[in-house]
């Protein structure tokens, strides 16, 4: 049986102060929680202070990019290496924001995914749709191509070390959010895609949805036979929201 994973995307947000406050709020809570598994990603440069509070709790921790090159001389990149030094167990690769705002194509995702890969990251990768490939019908096409890079890059044996994330980019950040059934049908869909090269593997990939995930709906998404969890934005930022998510997530 699939467990439930809920991952706190911070974003760009945050400073030392909140940080600590944000983590000394939650950890106690989520320490009484079973069933379920959590981590926050946080931006780079609180990566040493979120190791320092978090690596004796049950909270994993993570980063929210990381380059597709080996160390070297890559300027204002972070390397894969640099994130596992820092305790980082999973790394988001594919968020909508990088590919929409900074340019990233299906094939540097999958690159990334398995850079990540090689030195014992968990990737969670994420794909999704916009709101314009949505109403023309172009949802599974979309989602289809976004998959269909990374198992052609390092196979679908990878995916068995990887989470995947549906994020509706119309979803992410507009209050807007898929109805339960529409979530669960494009998770369906990640599933059924993955099963047609490994159905083993597909049944046990942890998929989970990101768009808009709030504590007033996140028991109705997690609800859903194929929906295993949240990769939470704005709600993250706000202690008693993420923890009222990560209680909705126990199984």
């Amino acid at each position: 049986m699939r467990g439930k994973l809920v991952v706190g995307n911070w974003k760009m947000n945050g400073n030392m102060l909140q940080n600590q406050q944000l983590l000394d709020a939650i950890v106690p809570e989520i320490k009484t929680l079973g069933n379920m598994a959590s981590a926050v990603c946080v931006p780079y440069p609180y990566l040493v202070m979120t190791q320092k509070v978090l690596q004796s709790t049950k909270i994993a921790w993570g980063a929210q990019n990381v380059s597709p090159y080996d160390l070297g001389a890559y300027t204002g990149e972070v390397a894969a290496e640099m994130l596992v030094d820092l305790g980082c167990y999973y790394v988001i690769v594919g968020h909508s924001e990088r590919r929409a705002l900074f340019g990233e194509d299906n094939q540097t995702v999958a690159l990334k995914f398995k850079k990540a890969q090689s030195v014992g990251l968990i990737p969670i990768l994420c794909v999704g749709e916009t709101l314009a490939q949505r109403e023309v019908g172009e949802t599974e096409r979309v989602i289809a191509e976004q998959l269909d890079t990374v198992v052609n890059l390092v196979s679908i044996d990878a995916f068995a070390k990887a989470v995947i994330a549906y994020e509706p980019v119309w979803a992410i950040g507009t209050g807007k959010t898929a109805s339960p059934d529409q979530a669960q049908h494009v998770h369906a869909f990640i599933r059924n895609r993955l099963a047609s090269h490994n159905a083993e593997l597909a049944s046990k990939i942890q998929i989970l949805y990101g768009g808009s995930v709030k504590s007033n709906n996140a028991a109705n998404l997690f609800s859903m036979p194929d929906i295993d969890g949240g990769l939470i934005g704005g709600a993250s930022l706000i202690a008693s929201e993420f923890i009222s998510i990560c209680k909705a997530a126990q199984c």
